[in-house]
């Protein structure tokens, strides 16, 4: 597996100005040439730490998560990873080889590496290495549900995870890291995939908000009513409802990590 991971600078003075950035009342486009060092947020308690934040619950923006890609640096990382005891988490890892602990339990990752982290879960991670370590962080608030558990927390990698084929494709997939059917999770945050030539053929539009990173390759995208080229490094905000579709036109697979809010009913 491959992963686009940024890696900031700046661009020269005779760069053109000119780019696919676009932020609208229905969705947004961050091409991966905006995550440069000027933009990266520093957060407490973290050291030799940057983040990019590429979504948070603004008013006409992303209403229920963030998301972040967090760059570690050699011998950087948290005790006291967040202060929102509300926030549940997902990690994937897409560069270096950060050690995560969850209560007493100490997980060793690695490019591909995802980790789902209830709140109260008492995380940590730590980068013990001569190089740095990037992964994404998408939180959300937990919904609490009278008489439903919180889920537990785990760790696994997506080798592990077999890509489930859409039906009647064998070009379109999805990497469910979490069963579609047990409503204690309240996000699901996936991977999938297409093939050269695949494609979603008919515009979606659903209650779901969505984060979309593109972790591989290249193709065109719908955003309500726009055809939009998109790349590796490229990440996309879909307000609920926004019709979408995709066609993925090669030369290699194209592959995205998928944020979406689910099983909760809508508030009143």
């Amino acid at each position: 597996m491959t992963y686009y991971v940024p890696r900031g600078g700046l661009p020269g003075q005779e760069q053109l100005t000119t780019d696919r950035a676009v932020f609208t009342e229905a969705y947004a486009v961050l091409p991966r040439g905006t995550m440069r060092d000027i933009v990266t947020s520093r957060l407490p308690h973290w050291d030799d730490t940057r983040a990019w934040v590429i979504a948070r619950p603004l008013s006409g923006f992303a209403e229920t998560f963030s998301q972040y890609v967090v760059e570690v640096g050699p011998g950087g990382g948290s005790e006291r990873v967040d202060d929102d005891p509300r926030a549940e988490g997902v990690l994937f890892v897409v560069d270096g080889t950060p050690q995560l602990r969850i209560g007493h339990t100490l997980h060793d990752l690695r490019p591909g590496s995802y980790a789902y982290l209830p709140p109260h879960s008492g995380w940590s991670l730590r980068n013990d290495t001569d190089r740095t370590a990037t992964f994404h962080w998408i939180r959300k608030a937990y919904e609490v549900v009278d008489g439903i558990d919180a889920p537990e927390a785990f760790v696994t990698h997506e080798d592990d995870v077999a890509p489930e084929p859409m039906p009647g494709t064998e070009a379109w997939a999805t990497q469910r890291f979490v069963d579609p059917l047990d409503v204690r999770h309240d996000m699901h945050v996936n991977i999938v995939s297409f093939e050269p030539g695949g494609s979603i053929p008919f515009p979606e539009t659903h209650v779901m908000e969505h984060g979309l990173y593109v972790l591989e390759g290249k193709a065109v995208y719908l955003l309500n009513r726009d055809w939009v080229e998109v790349q590796e490094g490229d990440f996309m905000w879909l307000r609920a409802f926004c019709p979408q579709a995709c066609y993925a036109g090669g030369p290699g697979r194209f592959r995205y990590l998928l944020y979406k809010d689910v099983n909760r009913h809508a508030r009143l």
